[in-house]
């Protein structure tokens, strides 16, 4: 149960399942046939990052600071690289990272690719996806977009928009398996080669369905 109103928990909780439901072992339409492996790559370096900059702090903090001033080279040191790793990471999360909420590999296994590519999608051998959200300030539409990962622009991709009353109910009770649903029609869209048009031609149109209070 949550506070619709909280806009950064409510994003939380569909961002999670999002990410979750794409990496559940039945969400293709060929079943575990094909399994979506995630790339971690990216999050490994700024777990690296932010690691690195703590052990800068508590060097400065529990080593340094009691012999200031006779260690304050080594202290600016260390406050600096702390807050230069710090800004990296900042950068990395806004200008790299964005909206996304999760990577995916490109699929390696054989027998999976020759089900997707029979399926529609000649793609995915050679680049993962990049799930997207978009959750606006004071809206109450929440967006998922899938496309390539790694692709040069513009990619391919399928977007959906719902209303969060689609899933939260007036006591805030959220719908987790009915978020599932959807988010796995959108995923086997995408397997299937059916993208949206860039022109918003075609595309997904916005669901507002809400649920009654019971």
């Amino acid at each position: 149960q949550v506070d619709v109103g909280d806009i950064i928990k409510v994003k939380q909780i569909f961002d999670e399942t999002v990410a979750g439901t794409i990496m559940s072992e039945d969400l293709s339409a060929h079943g575990e046939a094909v399994q979506i492996q995630g790339e971690h790559t990216s999050d490994n370096v700024k777990l690296f990052l932010m690691a690195l900059a703590c052990g800068f702090a508590a060097v400065a903090q529990f080593a340094l600071a009691s012999d200031f001033p006779k260690n304050r080279l080594w202290l600016g040191v260390c406050c600096a690289s702390y807050f230069c790793i710090s800004g990296i990471l900042q950068l990395i999360m806004t200008f790299i990272d964005k909206d996304c909420v999760i990577m995916t590999k490109p699929l390696t296994d054989p027998d999976a690719i020759k089900l997707v590519k029979k399926g529609g999608n000649k793609e995915m051998n050679k680049y993962g996806i990049r799930v997207r959200s978009v959750f606006p300030r004071f809206s109450e539409f929440y967006t998922v977009i899938l496309e390539f990962q790694g692709k040069a622009p513009p990619s391919e991709f399928v977007t959906e928009t719902w209303s969060v009353g689609q899933f939260f109910d007036v006591d805030g009770l959220f719908d987790e398996e009915g978020m599932t649903i959807e988010v796995e029609k959108l995923y086997q869209r995408f397997e299937a080669g059916k993208y949206d048009n860039p022109n918003g031609e075609g595309g997904s149109k916005v669901k507002k369905s809400s649920k009654k209070n019971k």
